[in-house]
């Protein structure tokens, strides 16, 4: 494998690369990102994570990797909204002057624009990359503006699937290529044989958009004809509250359980009966891909932009629902839960997903596309 091309003479043997978004909280994209910071770090890159926050929990990257917060100091900010845009421009400015980065490669909605527009006339390679429904993460006329038209400036739009191509521009769709989300390797393993626990599993941010209310609900309705199933949903966010709540009035807090977040997932899935995704839009679920490679039975809802109908033959490796349908996804648990072979056979086929998303060959993508972009080529 060649190493990155370097725009200009040698200055420290090593090539730089510079990952930005807001912080390392538990979430998909930020998931993609200390995946893909370890891998090009282990490969002897100089990785630079630039995070606008450091929160209490993240994930964790290599103490190689050198972390970088973007935010000036509270004293800085001490204007009116435009002064303090423009002390928030020019520290994020001042930091790829610092670094010299030979690629800059931003995750996530107003990131983009931020790493557009903070790196003009440097020479350095940008790439942008949405994580979700293009619509929903530029969520007003404004931000869908300035995507459409200022990604044109970017060396690179990496997406997540084809139907986000729709949201943009003939400019832009000449500049994307879609990616595959690098996964960690602890889910790659030969799927469980033995007899599943009686658990339907959950994974992710307990927040409106992930829609686990629908989940628990669908639960409910199935709960008396299955009384030896639990449900068990894995994450934290502002809806645990509500959440928990909603289980004490439907009387099955004693069925129905949320952890949080938790460090183990693979393990904690590893023997479960079924995986659910309840969003109502997702990019390339990281959740449901890990659950699949895992050889999970799996049901989705059929959310845009379109990740999980990419992933999933409804039928063959796993089921889809429609978004927001309750009884839908109540009648898919309950076709799965009175069919167990099927279920198995399903859960068989998801396993080949493995090989789509085989460890190797994702970061290899991921490394050539840097190397092209910093080529020029």
């Amino acid at each position: 494998m060649e190493a990155l091309c370097r725009r200009t003479d040698e200055i420290d043997g090593a090539e730089t690369i510079a990952l930005y978004i807001s912080s390392m909280r538990k979430g998909g994209a930020e998931r993609v990102i200390a995946n893909l910071a370890q891998y090009l770090d282990e490969k002897g890159y100089h990785v630079v994570l630039v995070t606008t926050h450091k929160v209490e929990i993240e994930y964790e990257v290599p103490e190689t990797v050198k972390r970088i917060l973007s935010e000036p100091d509270e004293r800085e900010l001490q204007g009116g909204r435009i002064r303090n845009f423009l002390t928030r421009f020019r520290k994020l400015r001042r930091i790829w002057k610092e670094e010299k980065p030979d690629v800059i490669v931003s995750f996530i909605g107003k990131n983009n624009i931020m790493a557009i527009l903070t790196s003009l006339g440097m020479g350095i390679p940008v790439a942008v990359s949405v994580r979700g429904e293009p619509g929903e993460e530029y969520y007003n006329g404004l931000l869908r503006f300035l995507a459409r038209n200022l990604f044109r400036l970017a060396d690179g739009v990496i997406l997540q699937t084809k139907r986000c191509m729709e949201f943009f521009p003939k400019g832009v769709r000449k500049k994307a290529i879609i990616l595959k989300n690098p996964v960690n390797p602890v889910f790659f393993r030969e799927p469980y044989r033995g007899e599943r626990e009686k658990t339907i599993v959950a994974v992710g941010r307990v927040d409106e958009n992930k829609n686990h209310e629908m989940l628990i609900r669908a639960f409910a309705g199935i709960a008396d004809e299955f009384p030896e199933y639990r449900l068990i949903i894995y994450g934290d966010g502002d809806k645990r509250s509500d959440l928990l709540k909603l289980t004490r009035e439907l009387k099955l807090e004693d069925r129905i359980s949320l952890p949080g977040n938790i460090d183990n997932v693979a393990d904690a899935i590893y023997k479960t009966r079924v995986f659910v995704l309840s969003s109502n839009t997702e990019g390339m679920p990281n959740t449901l891909i890990e659950a699949m490679i895992s050889g999970l039975t799996v049901v989705s809802t059929d959310c845009p932009c379109g990740g999980p109908a990419e992933l999933i033959v409804h039928g063959v490796n796993g089921l889809l629902s429609p978004v927001k349908d309750i009884n839908a996804m109540k009648e898919n648990l309950q076709y799965l839960l009175n069919n167990l072979h099927r279920a198995d056979e399903m859960a068989h086929e998801a396993s080949k997903t493995s090989d789509i998303y085989d460890v190797n060959k994702v970061y290899l993508e991921w490394e050539k596309y840097l190397k092209y972009l910093t080529c020029g080529k």
